[in-house]
């Protein structure tokens, strides 16, 4: 029999169908998230540079491209993602991020699930780790 905590991650629904934007005299704002369990980061990839190929068993991930293009995997498919694109990784599902530009690439991550960085299962690895 499962355990609730995996019926609750295989049941995540994907966070960009929720993020919203609003408009006030000073600009606007977007909405991520509102009241979740989640671990929120500003990943920096540098030029030339990839993460491992991954997976985990216990979190989904939402990347937010902010600054330059950051080549994305998430299962079969890879693509350029831009600045300003949002990009859901369920959990379990194969993936990677990698920076082909010349400058310093960032991403927002909100993990949404259990976060532990033992939770990484490395496929591939340009480092041996």
């Amino acid at each position: 029999m499962p355990d609730q905590q995996t019926d609750q991650l295989e049941q995540l629904a994907d966070p960009r169908d929720g993020i919203f934007r609003v408009e006030r005299p000073w600009g606007n704002f977007q909405q991520f998230v509102s009241n979740e369990r989640v671990t929120v980061k500003i990943i920096t990839v540098e030029p030339g540079h990839r993460l491992s190929l991954q997976t985990h068993d216990h979190r989904g991930e939402f990347w937010q491209v902010l600054d330059v293009p950051i080549e994305v995997t998430v299962g079969d498919r890879t693509w350029s993602a831009e600045p300003g694109e949002s990009v859901w990784v369920p959990v379990g599902a194969v993936h990677r991020m990698a920076n082909k530009g010349d400058q310093p690439g960032r991403l927002l991550e909100v993990a949404f699930g259990e976060f532990d960085e033992a939770d990484i299962v490395r496929l591939e690895d340009d480092y041996a780790r």
